[in-house]
């Protein structure tokens, strides 16, 4: 009799554990992505290595109001589903403690269509994190992170749905009649000095309709690499290259290189979004969107 009790037991045990999960409806997908969000900035994500996709707090770059954040450790990755295809552009920081950063971000449309890649490395995730927009072209898609420095290196990740003005950012930069627009060959390099007074740059590569393959290098001094994205698409109309670049102190420098063919030129855009003045009285102040 005690030997019949315990295999019903172990049979009901095993019929539960296999139990199919509920079905997620897409109210009760928000009220979970709205619950995952009010989570803490200390959140370090899920260990299945999966988030919901949720809609940003900010259109600055405070990585705890962007999305609950999301430790990735070395040599692993973590996959946001970004499902809403009302909405294009996600905005992805990705910070570490002082340790240098290395990954790579991939959009994922559909089973085995991988329409841009970027590849990011920063010397140093705090006073240089990796900040970038990446479009989806209006599709449910999925946004992996791939942490690809060693175990010793982990970062920490934010990615969510941008809102305005950060989200029309691309074309805002694109369309400005102050800032004139640099035409470049396939295989040529620009340099760009700036004012040490400019705490943060925006940088936006993009082309016709081609693809685009190009790498953008934030420089403190000669060859001095502090931080670098490298991105191929096969539209750079679609998915153009949007970075924005923390330059704390002086010497710093742009170098932008497009590594494509002759015949796939592509244009650079560049414009302060932060800049430090001096007011009359002698205090320090900032200036954004100058």
């Amino acid at each position: 009799m005690k030997f019949s009790s315990l295999i019903a037991l172990t049979a009901l045990a095993s019929a539960s554990a296999f139990a199919p999960l509920p079905i997620v409806t897409n109210g009760s997908q928000s009220a979970q992505s709205q619950q995952l969000y009010s989570s803490t900035s200390n959140n370090l994500g899920p260990s299945d290595g999966k988030s919901i996709g949720v809609t940003s707090k900010t259109s600055e770059w405070e990585i705890s109001q962007i999305s609950p954040n999301v430790q990735i450790q070395g040599q692993t990755r973590h996959t946001w589903n970004m499902a809403d295809a009302s909405k294009e552009v996600v905005q992805v920081a990705l910070h570490s403690n002082g340790r240098p950063i290395q990954a790579d971000l991939q959009v994922w449309i559909g089973p085995d269509w991988t329409p841009v890649t970027i590849h990011a490395k920063s010397e140093d995730g705090s006073q240089y994190p990796i900040q970038t927009l990446i479009g989806t072209r209006n599709k449910a898609a999925n946004l992996e992170v791939m942490n690809t420095g060693p175990y010793t290196m982990p970062i920490k990740a934010a990615v969510s749905y941008a809102i305005d003005p950060l989200a029309n950012a691309r074309d805002d930069l694109a369309n400005d009649v102050d800032v004139e627009g640099q035409y470049m060959e396939g295989g040529s390099i620009h340099n760009l000095a700036f004012a040490p007074n400019i705490n943060q740059l925006q940088i936006l590569l993009k082309t016709e309709g081609k693809q685009l393959n190009a790498r953008v290098e934030l420089l403190n001094g000669p060859s001095n690499v502090k931080a670098s994205l490298e991105v191929f698409t096969n539209n750079g109309a679609l998915n153009s290259l949007f970075v924005v670049f923390d330059t704390p102190g002086a010497g710093n420098a742009i170098v932008v290189k497009n590594l494509a063919p002759l015949e796939y030129p592509c244009e650079m855009y560049a414009k302060a979004s932060e800049v430090e003045t001096v007011n009359s009285d002698g205090d320090g102040g900032v200036n954004w969107g100058q």
